[in-house]
């Protein structure tokens, strides 16, 4: 789908073969690793959570969002299904990235818009408190709901 405001095409996927030759697994892995520094995951987080988005099994799936502006991969976005609707919000944005050279411009909020459009329930998204694009997402309208704690063992 072409976004009418722009040039931007954006692209919702849901398996790995429908991936474009322009934003292969590996290229879109790379841009998820390396345009979300500091808050970026391992390359082994971002492939396993690729995975969980394209699996079929019971429970499970998601897609990928790319934004691509002339066969070139400027946004990414990962949502994956919780399987857990009834307390739990069924759609968890695990990941979205701008490329640093299209930031700015309102891409990342288009990209949030459009995939959150594509989910058919709620959705939640962990945030560190000093990541700038916590205002972004408040903007959207996303609350703080809870405060979440971990216990590291």
């Amino acid at each position: 789908m072409i976004d009418s405001r722009t040039d931007l095409e954006f692209l919702k996927i849901t398996a790995s073969e429908m991936l474009p030759d322009w934003a292969d697994r590996d290229t879109v892995t790379r841009f998820f690793h390396e345009t979300m520094k500091p808050w970026q995951d391992s390359m082994e987080e971002i492939g396993r959570a690729f995975d969980y988005a394209f699996s079929t099994n019971s429970g499970e799936g998601g897609f990928l969002m790319l934004a691509g502006q002339d066969r070139k991969l400027v946004g990414a976005l990962l949502m994956l299904k919780t399987g857990m609707g009834n307390y739990i919000p069924p759609w968890l944005l695990v990941f979205i990235t701008i490329d640093p050279s299209a930031r700015g411009r309102g891409l990342g909020r288009r990209l949030c818009e459009r995939s959150i459009s594509e989910c058919d329930g709620d959705v939640k998204l962990h945030v560190e408190y000093d990541n700038p694009a916590k205002r972004l997402y408040e903007r959207i309208g996303f609350v703080n709901k809870y405060a979440e704690m971990r216990l590291y063992q």
